[in-house]
């Protein structure tokens, strides 16, 4: 029991990542509350995780949200120790080919809604004497892909802010880390492997031949939010399957 005692926030929890983060908490005895915009997704969620688990319906993009949100948390379980900043939109496009709406919403959610959330939670994590904070980051933190070009520019923003917090906060006891993905296989990425041929393709781009599992984001994120990770901050933890190694 890893994260026994502890209470965690985990944003984006209604499915993929999230909820395999949120499953891996609650089995290494942590009280969770899960947050997104789909409520319903949410309420199916924490049925299927069980144990300490709750749901917050949220906009990580607002800070009205955001402060209600860890308010919540707060009255529920008065305490928050740690942070899984997971929730993210990936909307394709070149520099040309995007939206200023698409570009704008990227960068709403995957980075104000990172720093808002993260501003949010640390007078709470001060107060207990320190705690974690787990960003979702993507290996496009590390290297370029085509049509990308919001989210690749969003996921570098969230390795950079990851790496200045944790400096920012290294003295109060408040850890700072990021995992950056492969491709995993989620709802977020389905839509872009429709087809065989997409699939095979993407898939071929990782050495191991596969596509990441949720839980395969989920272990290294619990080791990071636990105490054993104690000395570990500023971290960049590429789980990709080989991807970045080319």
């Amino acid at each position: 029991m890893r994260l026994n005692g502890k209470v965690a926030i985990i944003t984006g929890g209604g499915s993929g990542i999230g909820k395999a983060i949120a499953q891996a908490f609650v089995r290494e005895g942590a009280k969770v509350v899960i947050a997104g915009r789909d409520s319903n997704k949410l309420e199916a969620a924490v049925t299927e995780i069980g144990g300490d688990c709750v749901a917050i319906s949220a906009d990580v993009s607002s800070a009205n949200d955001v402060q209600k949100l860890v308010s919540a948390a707060i009255e529920k379980f008065k305490r928050i120790d740690i942070l899984v900043n997971n929730a993210a939109v990936l909307l394709p496009g070149t520099a040309e080919s995007i939206s200023e709406e698409d570009f704008d919403q990227t960068f709403a959610i995957n980075v104000r809604g990172l720093w808002l959330m993260s501003r949010a939670v640390l007078p709470h994590m001060r107060a207990a004497n320190g705690g974690s904070i787990v960003n979702i980051a993507s290996v496009l933190s590390l290297v370029g892909a085509r049509n990308r070009v919001a989210y690749a520019s969003s996921k570098g923003a969230v390795m950079a802010m990851t790496k200045a917090m944790a400096l920012d906060h290294a003295a109060e006891n408040i850890r700072v880390n990021c995992i950056c993905p492969g491709i995993v296989a989620t709802e977020m990425v389905a839509k872009f492997n429709a087809d065989e041929a997409a699939r095979r393709q993407r898939e071929a781009m990782h050495p191991m031949g596969r596509f990441g599992q949720p839980e395969d984001v989920a272990s290294p994120a619990v080791f990071l939010a636990s105490d054993e990770s104690g000395w570990t901050t500023g971290s960049v933890l590429t789980i990709d399957g080989g991807y970045n190694a080319q």
